[in-house]
């Protein structure tokens, strides 16, 4: 009797901790997936999967502020113009669009 409870009680703490990494994923992806990004000339804004375009400058959390016409003041001072396929995620982290093997035969 006492293996079986030891047993079940490792299960049980081995669950949670799968349960708390894949929150912890969850939330990492989420972070991520938020960003704005220039796409075809326009600054675009991405929001829990959905794509519209730019009305407002925006700052993110570490005050990065990214502008409609595409220029971003980090938080360093330095200015940036973004350029096609760059992205800034909500913590002012910049990074690329992954690019599908349509946008480089054009």
């Amino acid at each position: 009797m006492a293996i079986a409870f030891t047993l079940s009680g490792s299960v049980f703490a081995q669950e949670k901790m799968e349960k708390k990494m894949d929150h912890k994923m969850d939330h990492k992806m989420g972070m991520k997936k938020d960003c704005v990004m220039m796409k075809d000339g326009k600054m675009m804004m991405m929001k829990d999967g959905k794509m519209a375009e730019m009305d407002n400058d925006m700052t993110m959390s570490d005050g990065t502020v990214c502008m409609k016409d595409g220029t971003c003041k980090m938080k360093n001072g330095k200015t940036m113009m973004m350029k096609e396929g760059d992205k800034c995620y909500m913590n002012g982290k910049m990074g690329k669009m992954k690019m599908n093997k349509m946008d480089h035969k054009m």
